[in-house]
């Protein structure tokens, strides 16, 4: 069966690198022996090879959510703008009902689902629910209006409403105590991710067969150098846009720890300029990318929804049976608490090597059921239900 297709192979690339990175940040989750007892991020304890497996994963989620505005503007170009906010609609509510019922199971396999938790799904659904109105407003505005969040959202790091679920959903990361062994966590607040998606659905318009591809490159280029260069320059004076401001300790290791950990939740201006500005220069020096490995990156960018709710299944799964064979028992993965902050698994997974070994394999196992799914779609494009998954 061939692949008929005629997509922006940079963009699936970029979504299929994402999808392989974030699978190792989520096996170091559930496998590492480390991760059990403190933080990468801690500069105290932790280590440059456990700390720089953290944060490559970073790039994973502003990268995945602005790739999203890009592919949102794709669909524009063969729906109206009626039908893309309708579509959009109906794929940010799928997104947020997926959040809450499939994946937040996956993550504990809690059937009291005692721990709901708002995370990266359930963003990009609600971020997917804003666009279908930002869409209309005309292209300057959206520029505007992306850039007044993603610059200007850290002026509301001071504000605090004690116990309001709502401020927490719009701008704090918060964990609620609901009482009788219940909690609620809002992992990703809305400000500033739907920005950050809707500046991808602005950036879209430059992949238009009409822009110039090498003036698109150094666009994107001089775009994501100068990111950086605000990002150091903002990281080393610790001005503005950080909730956790960087420290010097007595070592490069444990500077360079915290210098490259801003905030993430919510994502602050500085994080984005990392993420961000890494975003723009792969994705202005990937258009020419060929072999093999390019196109297995494709075939993940192809199916990253249906890569994504699979690989968290089979990751947890495989930490069951190991939690078995390794004689903590299988009931220790049936989880009440995230899984790095479970008690019971202190003692509990394998080094950092091993956890790579653990990474490979699951992408591995997980690449032949994302190409007989990717082929199936790609040639079955009158199934509406597909567009969905």
């Amino acid at each position: 069966m061939t692949l008929k297709t005629n997509r922006i192979e940079s963009i699936d690339i970029l979504k299929g690198l994402v999808m392989v990175l974030m699978a190792l940040d989520h096996t170091r989750d559930y496998f590492h022996n480390d991760s059990f007892l403190f933080s990468p991020e801690d500069p105290t304890q932790s280590n440059l090879p456990f700390f720089l497996t953290r944060w490559i994963t970073h790039f994973c989620a502003p990268a995945f959510s602005f790739s999203a505005g890009l592919s949102a503007f794709m669909v524009s170009k063969r729906k109206t703008k009626k039908e893309l906010s309708s579509f959009l609609i109906k794929r940010g509510i799928w997104l947020v009902f997926i959040e809450l019922i499939i994946v937040n199971f996956a993550w504990y396999f809690d059937v009291t689902f005692s721990s709901p938790g708002l995370f990266v799904i359930w963003v990009l659904g609600i971020s997917m629910i804003a666009l279908a109105g930002i869409i209309w407003l005309p292209k300057h505005y959206i520029i505007i209006f992306s850039c007044l969040l993603i610059f200007g959202h850290n002026l509301l790091d001071s504000i605090h409403y004690e116990g309001n679920v709502l401020w927490a959903m719009l701008h704090e990361y918060a964990f609620f105590d609901l009482g009788n062994g219940y909690d609620f966590e809002t992992g990703y607040p809305i400000i500033p991710w739907v920005a950050v998606m809707s500046l991808g659905y602005y950036f879209g318009a430059f992949y238009n067969a009409s822009f110039n591809a090498n003036k698109r490159k150094k666009m994107f280029n001089i775009l994501g150098i100068s990111s950086l260069i605000l990002f150091i320059v903002l990281r080393f004076t610790n001005v503005y846009g950080n909730l956790t401001p960087w420290k010097n300790y007595d070592t490069i290791s444990k500077n360079l720890i915290s210098f490259l950990n801003p905030a993430k939740y919510p994502p602050s201006l500085t994080y984005l300029l990392m993420t961000l500005g890494v975003t723009f220069i792969f994705l202005a020096n990937s258009e020419k990318l060929k072999g093999r490995l390019a196109e297995i990156f494709k075939t993940f960018g192809r199916v990253p929804f249906f890569y994504y709710i699979i690989h968290i299944y089979l990751i947890h799964v495989l930490a069951l049976l190991y939690a078995e064979l390794s004689g903590f028992g299988w009931g220790k993965m049936i989880l009440k608490d995230w899984v790095t902050e479970a008690p019971s698994l202190k003692g509990f997974g394998i080094n950092l090597g091993f956890v790579y070994l653990v990474w490979i394999i699951i992408v591995l196992l997980l690449y032949p059921l994302c190409k007989k799914f990717d082929l199936y779609k790609q040639n079955n494009k009158d199934i509406w239900w597909l567009s969905y998954l």
